[in-house]
């Protein structure tokens, strides 16, 4: 990978596992500084371990909370100096019928989907413009097109792309860069740890996860995008083909998602 990040100063949400994860060691390989955080203490430990880099900070933090995400950014500018990118992948999924839901389970989806961003923006923001850097939500699909049984996943997703292209524009007379990212399916954790119409975590995923995108192939094309800039990223062909039909025949697609997930494993929107 013939991109340059040697001394870049990168901040990543939501490292401890899956795509976060893999673009940590991706950066550190390339010569980066990345401070992360993550829910988890104990994974973060364990990248730090895998990594063996002096060039990596991690922090426990909970990116629904304003006030870990302001000690996240802090601290990531206090132990390296400046903010070149920030990467706000931190995400959870959920899945349910929303007939059977839970309100918990959309707050508990825009908090941390929709919220963390802005929260991690919003600080972040002073240092980028100092740099002229970029900014980078990973989003999904589900921002594109509304996914049945995936209403607050879904509604998260459209908040934080219509949040970073109005940021995007805000933007433009400073040389700070924003961009999003739809990954696709992507082999990594979010969907055992998807919210059930109760608010607990489904523990398994109704996919074969060896069928999908590796996570390190996904953090591949990630950096590249964040190297040249791009506007947006939708990574797979299933992807980029829904995007394009949904604008032109949405009543088609309306009919084609509710197949596809009607086919998934233990579907919700299959009759009792």
């Amino acid at each position: 990978m013939s991109i340059d990040f040697q001394q870049k100063c990168v901040l990543i949400t939501g490292a401890a596992s899956g795509i976060g994860r893999a673009i940590c060691l991706q950066l550190l390989s390339l010569g980066a500084k990345v401070s992360v955080c993550g829910r988890d203490y104990q994974k973060l430990e364990l990248l730090k371990a895998e990594a063996a880099s002096g060039n990596l900070w991690i922090l426990k933090a909970d990116v629904s909370k304003e006030e870990d995400c302001r000690q996240f950014i802090e601290y990531g500018l206090k132990m390296m100096g400046s903010i070149d990118v920030l990467i706000n992948n931190a995400g959870i999924s959920m899945r349910a019928l929303f007939q059977d839901l839970d309100l918990d389970v959309l707050r508990r989806s825009m908090d941390i989907n929709f919220w963390g961003t802005v929260y991690c923006c919003k600080y972040a923001l002073p240092a980028i413009q100092q740099s002229k850097g970029v900014i980078v939500g990973i989003s999904s699909i589900a921002g594109y097109k509304g996914l049945p049984c995936r209403t607050g996943y879904s509604a998260s997703k459209f908040a934080m792309q219509g949040f970073l292209e109005s940021l995007r524009i805000e933007m433009l007379q400073e040389g700070v860069h924003v961009m999003w990212v739809s990954p696709g399916f992507v082999a990594s954790n979010i969907r055992n740890t998807a919210l059930n119409a109760d608010g607990q975590a489904q523990s398994e995923t109704p996919m074969d996860e060896k069928k999908l995108m590796s996570a390190e192939t996904c953090a591949e094309h990630i950096l590249k995008a964040i190297d040249q800039r791009k506007r947006t990223l939708i990574m797979t062909f299933q992807g980029k083909l829904t995007v394009w039909m949904n604008k032109w025949f949405p009543s088609f697609v309306d009919r084609q998602v509710l197949k596809h997930f009607l086919n998934e494993a233990d579907s919700p929107l299959k009759k009792k």
